[in-house]
């Protein structure tokens, strides 16, 4: 079973996975006495997520996965305690190469990272 999906479609497992849960703040302010005055409008998450060496075509797989404005993403929420399936859009993609010669036959990432932000 794959625990990470995107649209859909499952992707290679990732070698790092953080959940972060996040308060989206409206009008918020202190008063006199500095006693927050709170208006708290979503909770939303937001994924931190990089995988190890990829090939070209599991770079590829993810990358394409990836490249719509909004994608829906299905993940084990730790608030939640289950897997749910929520929108996203993805931040800055990041790919370095594992090695820059000429000489190689197949040519291989370090890895790729970025952040699924909700929607």
């Amino acid at each position: 079973m794959s625990y990470l999906k995107i649209s859909g479609a499952a992707v290679k497992a990732p070698q790092s996975f953080q959940v972060a849960i996040q308060d989206i703040d409206g009008n918020t302010t202190r008063n006199a006495q500095g006693n927050m005055n709170r208006d708290r409008v979503a909770v939303k998450r937001k994924l931190q997520v990089s995988w190890g060496p990829c090939s070209m075509a599991e770079s590829a797989a993810i990358l394409q996965a990836v490249s719509a404005v909004f994608v829906d993403v299905t993940y084990p929420d730790p608030q939640d305690g289950k897997v749910v399936t929520r929108t996203f859009y993805v931040g800055d993609r990041t790919a370095p190469t594992y090695s820059w010669n000429p000489k190689l036959a197949k040519m291989e990432w370090k890895g790729i990272s970025f952040d699924f932000v909700e929607k």
